[in-house]
């Protein structure tokens, strides 16, 4: 099975790629610093904090991987 090519604006293609900077660079240090300083809070089973830091993390790991996918897979049109 081959892969579908993904057809994108040049512009498009800028805001993905923007994205996924941000997410890297900013978005998922954050959460891996919030997922720390919620541990620091005790007991990881009923800390709100830390499940919502986990679960956002996951998201973001996600749409990281959904974003580096279509990039891979981009076929830019005009």
């Amino acid at each position: 099975m081959s892969e579908q090519k993904v057809p994108m604006t040049p512009g498009g293609q800028t805001r993905l790629r923007e994205e996924m900077r941000r997410l890297k660079e900013s978005d998922l240090p954050q959460v891996v610093k919030d997922i720390g300083t919620a541990r620091e809070h005790g007991d990881l089973k009923e800390n709100a904090e830390y499940h919502a830091a986990k679960e956002r993390q996951g998201m973001i790991v996600a749409r990281i991987s959904h974003l580096e996918n279509a990039l891979a897979r981009a076929e830019v049109i005009d």
